[in-house]
């Protein structure tokens, strides 16, 4: 009989583990592993804590569901959601950076027209965003621009009791690479304080609001994925994003007009906001 004690449980454990049938597993369950032990030794963890965060978690997969990833959440108010994205892209300096994708994507969403208008009577200040989308060596990509945001009260569709589509929308750029994006100018939000994320940061002294943005997911055959942001500039909480999202490249003028012309080729009867942007891809790596 194997007598198990502190010093010998970690060799143990990994050496089960080694025995995952496919070589990425065997080395993520075994980092895992020394990692986690590592960290409960380092901290001399106590059973209330252990059966503390079994409970957090718990209650995490628990709140969770089709609209609300609350795991998410956890990961990106950690930093790791933000480390991974570095690590898996590292794109070309000249390119737009990557962010967070966060945790209220919903697929699917209806596809509209140039200069359509994805807020359909939401209420908010009309902002058109415009610009064009381009390769590296300046080529026009006729990418489809998966594009979400949070209304005037910091709310998405997927935390609202609604069954149809709501400020979210799919455009296609033009062959030249143009398109145009009509919405409402978003506002900086609180992240959902209801949850075990929202009872963890209640416990420091963490910002828990994010500065004013709409998300973005581009997609075109040859290039790779871009999951995004724009963010408004002067924006408050530009420093503190609760999510790590924030990037200079990605903080852009939005500039008030008067009624009159706007991008879309048509008019507006009242003031509207004007923010301008051209999306850099990254070619895929030869295979």
């Amino acid at each position: 009989m194997q007598l198990v004690t502190e010093d010998n449980i970690t060799a143990l454990a990994e050496q089960r583990w080694a025995t995952a049938k496919e070589p990425r597993t065997a080395q993520l369950m075994t980092a895992l592993v020394r990692h986690l032990h590592d960290f409960a030794r380092e901290v001399r963890l106590t059973e209330a804590e252990w059966m503390a965060a079994i409970q957090w978690l718990t209650a995490t997969g628990q709140i969770s569901d089709e609209k609300r990833e609350e795991f998410i959440l956890a990961s990106d108010v950690l930093g790791l959601s933000m480390l991974v994205v570095q690590m898996n892209h590292q794109f070309d300096p000249a390119a737009t950076p990557a962010t967070v994708l966060g945790p209220f994507h919903i697929d699917g969403s209806p596809e509209l027209g140039f200069g359509g208008d994805m807020s359909d009577d939401v209420d908010g200040t009309p902002l058109y965003v415009t610009g064009t989308v381009r390769s590296l060596d300046g080529t026009p990509v006729a990418a489809v621009l998966d594009v979400w945001q949070a209304d005037a009260e910091g709310a998405y569709e997927a935390q609202l009791d609604v069954d149809e589509a709501r400020l979210r929308a799919k455009y296609r750029a033009r062959e030249d690479g143009a398109y145009c994006v009509r919405t409402i100018t978003p506002k900086g939000y609180a992240i959902p304080m209801d949850g075990p994320v929202g009872a963890l940061i209640e416990q420091t002294e963490i910002s828990y609001f994010r500065p004013a943005h709409v998300h973005f997911l581009l997609t075109a055959d040859g290039f790779e994925p871009l999951i995004t942001h724009l963010f408004e500039e002067g924006a408050e909480y530009l420093d503190s994003d609760v999510v790590f999202g924030t990037k200079q490249e990605l903080v852009v003028r939005f500039v008030p007009q008067e009624p009159g012309p706007t991008p879309d080729g048509g008019s507006s009867d009242v003031p509207w906001v004007l923010a301008e942007y051209d999306f850099v891809l990254q070619p895929c790596a030869p295979r």
